[in-house]
């Protein structure tokens, strides 16, 4: 699907369902599209987010605030969104050797990945992801990784997700699905999602209240959203709303 046809609805619809879920959520515009994307369609969902010493930890600051403004602007919603969690993982950071969890210039390795990319790290967020919710009665694990409009990353790729959720559906002997809305489709259909799922005041809460930026810089306010405007994850977020309001005045 091209921007220029970007959806009016959710993708993949369905009637709401009565398991509950466990969202990944770090306090960025992905994770925060999936936390609406679970709501609308789950009985119950938790949240799940991690400090890992990543650079951009203000990003944890914006979580509350996040939860806030939606349970304070989409009543629908209010009554479903449940605990939230937030777990050290600490170590992650000091055995990685990143620009994530690193005062470093981001740059691309001699592999072809960005140094930007945390090796393990999806992987370990879902497999404890996992071990919460079975502990909480959830069977559902929401996570945004994408590899339409992405870095690279091997664990955000479908392939990869597949095979972790047979690995912990077998290893706690209980089915455990990994749902992944945003896999397949653009930055600029992300920001359609949204807008499908709670109109404008969703986006206006993602512009305001979000953190996507990797360098943690929340000085500069641009139209989409606070950051430095340079790093991979700015020009991402910033390129894929300028297709979907472009798209948005082609009608």
């Amino acid at each position: 699907m091209s921007d220029a046809s970007l959806p009016l609805t959710p993708p993949n619809a369905v009637i709401a369902s009565s398991r509950k879920a466990v969202v990944l959520f770090s306090g960025g515009q992905d994770s925060t599209a999936c936390l609406a994307w679970a709501l609308d369609r789950f009985a119950e969902v938790e949240t799940l987010g991690f400090d890992y010493g990543q650079r951009h930890r203000i990003e944890l600051d914006c979580r509350q605030t996040v939860r806030q403004q939606i349970t304070a602007q989409f009543p629908q919603w209010a009554g479903k969104l449940g605990e939230d969690h937030l777990l050290d993982l600490s170590l992650l950071g000091q055995i990685s050797d990143t620009a994530l969890t690193q005062e470093r210039a981001i740059e691309l390795q001699a592999n072809g990945l960005p140094n930007t990319f945390v090796p393990g790290r999806n992987l370990l967020f879902l497999t404890f992801a996992a071990t919460l919710a079975y502990r909480r009665g959830a069977s559902v694990l929401v996570g945004g990784m994408c590899e339409t409009d992405f870095s690279g990353y091997p664990d955000c790729r479908d392939n990869t997700l597949k095979a972790l959720q047979v690995a912990l559906s077998l290893g706690l002997d209980a089915p455990m699905t990994v749902e992944t809305p945003l896999m397949f489709i653009t930055k600029a259909q992300t920001w359609a999602l949204t807008e499908a799922l709670g109109g404008t005041p969703l986006n206006e809460l993602i512009i305001e209240h979000t953190h996507t930026c990797y360098l943690g810089q929340r000085e500069t306010r641009h139209a989409w959203g606070w950051g430095c405007g340079q790093c991979p994850a700015c020009e991402l977020r910033a390129k894929g709303y300028e297709a979907f309001m472009q798209a948005k005045a082609r009608g």
